[in-house]
């Protein structure tokens, strides 16, 4: 489905006028929000797909640290955890308890449990969880915060798409996609702290959509535009070669291009690799933070100081006739 159809069915689910859901389908956000009081609430997602890594305990810490990305692009803490899992009964189910006890150990670092689950036969492997956190709704952080002057910042770099395309074709090796697989199973919860102390405005992960995609979302949402520096984005180790060529590109680089195709604006300087680059849908990508100036430097610092070679690879700007992004 294109991601048009998608939103205009998304948009035709009916509004809630339950006053205690604070984030719900019509925003967009990472989670749903769900107020219990004056000071909690609690965020709620799901996230699951098919292997993109032959090795289900690395898949199963991959699928595990996407969905709680999403908790921590709220600056939330996750809590509990319920499986998704779609699996063919022909196939040895030592591969299922290996993905299970990857997203375990997943889980158990990120300090949050599983409740239970629901497993289903397929013909292909499925997996991924349902995720409840919990967060303070007035320190909580959005999509829609966005203001014109903030630095863009992104934590991870971009690729990961591509890198696992041609890994799983045999085109790349395994110790040659390492950095893109650690940055996977990587969790996003020590950037998500830093983002709360620092106190950034807006924040989304970055996943399916690209980092444009995603980024575009944000602008729309918080009523302004942005430019990209496209030299400051960070790749993944052999991603920008690999592009290169067509067999490497998953098809959600041309659905996520077509779609934000009217809304960007690229430079003449920018080649068509690093072009698709920024269209390359992510799994288990970094947080995409919108931070004001006098911020950004303890925000980098902290970040730097934790070991996350996040980088700011653009700005925002005012609303602009014509264009939501810019990529120079």
């Amino acid at each position: 489905m294109e991601i048009g159809s998608l939103m205009q069915v998304l948009h035709q689910l009916p509004e809630s006028d339950d006053p205690n859901l604070i984030l719900g389908p019509h925003t967009s956000d990472d989670a749903g929000v769900y107020r219990i009081d004056e000071g909690r609430a609690m965020v709620v997602t799901v996230d699951f797909f098919p292997p993109i890594v032959d090795d289900p305990y690395l898949f199963g810490q991959i699928a595990t640290a996407n969905a709680l990305s999403d908790v921590y692009a709220m600056g939330a803490v996750p809590l509990v955890a319920t499986t998704i899992v779609c699996f063919p009964q022909e196939l040895p189910v030592v591969v299922l308890s290996e993905i299970l006890r990857g997203s375990c150990q997943k889980l158990k670092e990120a300090g949050a449990v599983i409740g239970g689950g629901h497993t289903i036969n397929d013909k292909e492997i499925k997996y991924g969880l349902s995720v409840t956190g919990i967060v303070d709704p007035r320190r909580m952080i959005t999509s829609s915060g966005a203001k014109p002057g903030d630095t863009l910042i992104l934590t991870k770099p971009i690729g990961a798409g591509v890198v696992t395309t041609a890994l799983r074709a045999g085109r790349i090796s395994t110790e040659d996609a390492a950095d893109t697989l650690d940055s996977m199973k990587t969790l996003n919860d020590v950037a998500s702290r830093i983002m709360v102390e620092a106190g950034v405005n807006a924040c989304t992960d970055v996943t399916g959509f690209g980092l444009l995609g995603h980024l575009y979302e944000m602008a729309v949402a918080s009523g302004v535009a942005a430019i990209i520096e496209a030299d400051n984005v960070a790749f993944f180790n052999h991603a920008a070669t690999l592009v290169r060529k067509r067999r490497n590109r998953p098809a959600s680089i041309q659905t996520n291009r077509k779609f934000l195709t009217p809304h960007v604006r690229f430079s003449e300087a920018v080649d068509e690799p690093t072009e698709l680059l920024l269209h390359d849908p992510q799994t288990s990508g970094g947080l995409l933070l919108s931070v004001g100036e006098d911020r950004k430097e303890r925000l980098l610092e902290g970040l730097h100081t934790e070991g996350i070679e996040a980088r700011p690879v653009g700005i925002v700007v005012e609303k602009r006739e014509g264009w939501t992004i810019e990529v120079r």
